[in-house]
């Protein structure tokens, strides 16, 4: 039988508690119990993205994604997403450069069912994975970077500003979504083994949120996740740590068909799950997090250089995280007016650091962020799994707002000085061509798609 502990409340979880489990082939078991509403959620990360990828083969981790819709032993097809659709919940999939998750909320008394259906592609997924299947999700994901990534303005920014930031041969240096020369090259035989190595119980944490019965949600998880065997083969992925700054400028101009000349910036950070982290994520939210930041106000409003300007931060446990800089400008500005005013805005900042005001606005605003995530059970359940598969404690979900409220201004105006320098920053310049946009134009420009969806941008999800 699975082995637990009692839930305990943490100072500073706000009431919330999680128990422990694992079962004897390695799944890591979290439970949360919580009865406001009849529902539950299931929520499935495995140790796997594209990090663990290896030079050839990029893209398999979301392809495999993909695949896992497609059919199992006892599932066929979209039987997956038929089966709990029709029960009333809702579903999906992501992968990222450090997991691949799955998750489903459900009406409490259809638990079971979420449950089963996860176990049955994790045990049995390889009985139907054929080439038909292969062939049919390799064309979805090819179709998929076109939509979002090839064919859309800015789409590849992500893209080239991670290989810019990551070194060629890095871990992090290609995103999720892969080439389309490795998606051609996958095989079958690559994603077989892929999935024997990554798809297993001692690979994953399953993390069960919601209005349950705990006993009863256990003796169920140990009935059909139990007889699952574990795999050894798994590597341990490369080693991602980097120097604290680039050491240099990096930069590359774009011409392409945009809607408006655009700055794209991406600098290195402290590691998630650190203070330094927290201290980053206030900093960056005090100078370009919404309409009230330094930014914005700079650039926007007061000097109308840009017509929208952002800046936050992707969080990354296993290499140095990325904070990215956004910014759109107005019809007729040049992009080194808009680097100018940034840079101000920049030393500025690491001289004097966050005003109280903007300190409390800053913590207001990612404390409130975090606890609309902890408020759902299924973000609760995310977050669960998030700090098991990469810090190794779920408990620490539950006391991370805790954690962002202790940092100082101090620690704030540091990480800004250290970090956010000229010798740290890779960029991006967009200039539009098409009709109208003559070289040295300007344009008219919008706060508009950067070709893909906040998910992929925050977590280059999917």
């Amino acid at each position: 039988m699975p082995m637990g502990h009692t839930a305990t409340e943490k100072a500073g979880s706000g009431g919330l508690t999680a128990t422990e489990h694992r079962l004897a082939n390695g799944l890591r078991v979290i439970l949360s119990e919580d009865h406001l509403t009849p529902v539950a959620a299931v929520c499935l990360w495995y140790d796997v993205g594209s990090r663990h990828e290896v030079q050839g083969r990029t893209g398999l981790a979301h392809l495999f994604e993909h695949l896992m819709f497609q059919g199992s032993a006892n599932v066929k097809g979209n039987g997956h997403f038929e089966l709990v659709q029709g029960a009333g919940g809702s579903l999906n999939g992501t992968t990222s450069f450090e997991r691949t998750n799955y998750y489903e909320t459900m009406p409490a008394h259809q638990l079971e069912l979420a449950l089963w259906l996860e176990a049955d592609r994790m045990g049995s997924l390889l009985v139907a994975l054929d080439d038909e299947s292969m062939e049919n999700q390799r064309d979805v994901v090819k179709n998929e970077r076109r939509q979002r990534y090839d064919n859309v303005p800015y789409g590849t920014s992500f893209e080239k500003l991670t290989a810019m930031a990551y070194p060629e041969g890095h871990p992090y240096h290609h995103t999720p979504i892969g080439s389309m020369a490795d998606l051609d090259a996958a095989s079958l035989e690559d994603a077989r083994n892929f999935f024997r190595t990554y798809y297993a119980p001692n690979n994953a944490v399953l993390a069960v949120v919601g209005d349950i019965d705990p006993e009863r949600t256990l003796a169920w998880i140990e009935r059909y996740f139990g007889s699952i065997p574990g795999h050894d083969g798994k590597q341990p992925p490369r080693d991602g740590a980097l120097p604290d700054t680039i050491g240099e400028e990096l930069r590359e101009e774009l011409r392409e068909e945009v809607p408006a000349r655009a700055l794209m910036s991406a600098y290195r950070l402290p590691e998630d799950g650190t203070r330094a982290a927290d201290a980053a994520d206030l900093a960056l939210t005090v100078l370009g997090g919404g309409e009230s930041s330094r930014l914005y106000n700079r650039l926007v409003r007061r000097d109308r250089l840009a017509v929208g300007a952002g800046f936050g931060l992707l969080r990354l446990a296993g290499a140095p995280s990325m904070g990215w800089l956004d910014v759109k400008a107005s019809s007729g500005v040049e992009i080194p007016a808009i680097e100018r005013a940034v840079d101000e805005e920049l030393a500025r900042f690491a001289e004097e650091g966050p005003t109280p005001e903007e300190m409390e606005r800053a913590q207001a605003q990612l404390e409130r962020e975090w606890l609309d995530q902890l408020a759902t059970v299924g973000g609760r359940a995310d977050q669960l799994c998030r700090y098991a598969v990469l810090f190794g404690d779920p408990q620490l979900a539950l006391t991370a707002v805790q954690r962002l409220l202790e940092v100082g201004p101090e620690e704030v105006r540091e990480v800004a000085a250290a970090r956010l320098r000229p010798d740290n920053r890779a960029s991006l310049v967009y200039e539009p061509t098409g009709p109208g946009h003559e070289p040295g134009d300007g344009a008219d420009g919008a706060d508009g798609t950067e070709g893909t969806d906040g998910n992929d941008e925050k977590e280059a999800a999917q």
